[in-house]
């Protein structure tokens, strides 16, 4: 997958953690056990994405670099 595909996942993953954490400061408390759930795997989803474009954006930065120097 394209590190710009990774990065509008990783967006749209941001706003829903947002979202869900409103949610859940306004929900009513026999809600809140749900929402929390919601919030739980949402927040995994993101961080697993956010690894992701980070290995992305590592493996392609060191495509052309030398860690030795030859002299």
């Amino acid at each position: 997958m394209s590190i710009r595909l990774l990065a509008i996942d990783l967006y749209r993953l941001t706003r829903e953690v947002e979202r869900l954490e409103k949610e859940l400061e306004a929900a009513p408390p026999d809600q809140r056990e749900a929402l929390s759930r919601q919030l739980a795997r949402a927040r995994s989803d993101r961080d697993r994405m956010r690894r992701a474009l980070d290995g992305q954006k590592d493996h392609s930065a060191g495509a052309g670099v030398s860690l030795g120097s030859k002299r």
